[in-house]
């Protein structure tokens, strides 16, 4: 009998597992996602700034997958993991599976701040950007009609918090707005009221990247007129004000969040098999740690184990077990 397999997330570890497995005949796959569509987040923050429309990186699963026999979609959240039953609950239905495998990528990272993960804007998925790219609009109607000059700084003021690829992509994006756009689109406007900060608590923007990317993107965005702030991080969000560690405040209507990131929360995998960043552990097939036929890939999973022969294959004169089966 067929091997049913259910794939949780259609990002780009759960698709390009699916086109490994594309019309096997060994396996039936679901996939399993909240969207109903794939996109590809490294140009999100252009959806954000009105820069591509969303469709430009998005893509219908069920169009993508219509060329293969073994694969089928489900719209729905993941809800719980039961390994007893091996079924995993969704808020459209219940789905029983011979493996599993969870892809379903990261999410905002607030640490903990409930003010900042209430009122700030992140920038996680096409929804998300598409708000921001709405409420920064709006924004700057409500700026073009205010007449008081505190009330008008306070709504172009923008804060961006996290210097990684997404914040300075983000900044220049906007920074480049308001300098060549805004100007000829809202003229009602008073540009010398606008300020637009990219705050991070490292030292460096882009601190995984190398020294030469690093400076030439503070030195570019200064050049722009964003306002850098280093070795500083954002502690709460209060009365449209975003207060800093170092005790500075910076009134602003719109705080965009992309200072980091955290694995989803899977209900019912244990405790013992969730690492740092609530990444699900796996072992060097990409098995979750103490579960059997419940695997973990792409950004969601943590392997810090290489490829063994598992005790139990060894055990039957197998060679090896894999995340495919």
């Amino acid at each position: 009998m067929k091997k049913h397999i259910i794939i949780v997330g259609g990002g780009f570890a759960g698709i390009n597992l699916i086109k490994s497995l594309k019309n096997d005949e060994r396996f039936e796959i679901t996939l399993i996602d909240k969207n109903n569509y794939h996109f590809f987040p490294p140009l999100i923050y252009q959806v954000a700034t009105s820069f591509i429309q969303a469709s430009n990186i998005s893509y219908p699963f069920r169009r993508m997958i219509s060329k293969f026999r073994n694969v089928r979609f489900h719209m729905g959240n993941l809800i719980k993991v039961v390994s007893e039953t091996k079924t995993v609950e969704t808020d459209t239905g219940n789905l029983s599976y011979d493996y599993l495998v969870l892809a379903l990528g990261t999410e905002s990272n607030f640490f903990g701040m409930e003010n900042v993960q209430r009122c700030a804007l992140p920038m996680k998925s096409i929804t998300e950007a598409l708000y921001l790219r709405n409420h920064m609009l709006l924004t700057l109607e409500e700026a073009a009609r205010n007449k008081d000059m505190k009330a008008a700084g306070l709504l172009q003021n923008i804060v961006i918090a996290g210097g990684g690829p997404t914040g300075v992509e983000l900044a220049g994006m906007l920074a480049e707005m308001g300098k060549y756009i805004a100007e000829k689109e809202y003229p009602e406007i008073k540009l010398g009221l606008s300020n637009l900060y990219l705050i991070d608590a490292l030292p460096t923007l882009l601190s995984p990247m190398s020294e030469m990317a690093q400076k030439t993107s503070y030195e570019t965005l200064e050049k722009l007129g964003v306002k850098i702030i280093l070795n500083v991080s954002v502690k709460d969000y209060i009365d449209n004000k975003v207060i800093l560690s170092d005790g500075r405040s910076i009134e602003t209507e719109t705080l965009i969040w992309t200072s980091g990131v955290i694995g989803r929360e899977v209900p019912g995998i244990p405790k013992e098999a969730i690492g740092r960043g609530r990444r699900i552990l796996v072992d060097g097939y990409n098995e979750v740690e103490g579960m059997r036929n419940i695997y973990a890939v792409g950004d969601i999973c943590l392997q810090l184990t290489e490829k063994k022969i598992s005790k139990r294959a060894s055990s039957t004169g197998a060679g090896s077990h894999t995340a495919s089966a």
